[in-house]
């Protein structure tokens, strides 16, 4: 069962074990973690950045030269051959320095002539998936140079928890929350669903085969089957 430290700690406002000694609760409970990863380490000195421009490379069909602005106060030539990059967008950066997941460490280079100082990356590069045929496009308000993991949320630890057949309540973070919640079941906290108001309740009247709570909408197509969900 993989586990977000970030959910739990939504779930239980008043957790104050660190990821290390949530681990080590966790095995005292019987639910053994196998794997703590942290998950934006790998990532840490990425930076959001955002293209000024974008044109041909002079000396290559497939390669375009960019100028960055990463939040440095002078805009970076970046040599890009990713076939998605376009101008006034923003993209994770990884600039001269940094480290990538892989140990790969990013250098000040020439490719093809043309001086390159960074990287824009693609989610395979940051081992968020296996897409590599194009740089990771990131959508909404930013600003050039903001921590890449710490803007987009990725700042977590994951817990690879072993359950055993006897603890089926423990495949769920409601079920591991209502475990570690220092207060027992009083220290959980449920999450505000959609733009449902402060009054909004849970309880949903029952209905033959549809039915909607909070915008979500549910249809039962075989009610033999499925009598209710």
């Amino acid at each position: 069962m993989n586990l977000s430290y970030n959910w739990l700690r939504t779930l239980v406002p008043d957790l104050t074990d660190s990821p290390q000694e949530l681990a080590a609760r966790l095995a005292h409970y019987g639910a053994p973690v196998d794997e703590l990863t942290p998950i934006g380490e790998p990532r840490r000195d990425v930076v959001i950045a955002g293209t000024v421009s974008v044109k041909k490379h002079p000396n290559s069909d497939r390669l375009s030269l960019c100028e960055v602005d990463a939040g440095t106060g002078q805009l970076l030539s970046v040599v890009c051959g990713a076939p998605n990059v376009t101008a006034d967008r923003f993209y994770p950066f990884a600039p001269v320095g940094s480290t990538l997941p892989g140990g790969i460490k990013l250098e000040q280079r020439k490719i093809r002539g043309e001086l390159s100082q960074g990287m824009l990356c693609s989610p395979s590069e940051l081992a968020l998936g296996r897409d590599h045929s194009g740089i990771m496009e990131l959508h909404g308000s930013f600003a050039p140079g903001q921590n890449f993991i710490q803007t987009l949320g990725l700042d977590d630890h994951r817990l690879l928890i072993d359950v055993t057949p006897n603890r089926p309540d423990l495949l769920s973070h409601w079920g591991v929350a209502r475990e570690i919640g220092p207060r027992g079941e009083a220290s959980l906290v449920l999450p505000k669903a959609g733009d449902a108001g402060p009054d909004a309740g849970w309880s949903v009247t029952s209905v033959s085969n549809d039915g909607e709570l909070e915008g979500i909408r549910i249809r039962i197509a075989d009610a033999q089957d499925c009598p209710r969900y």
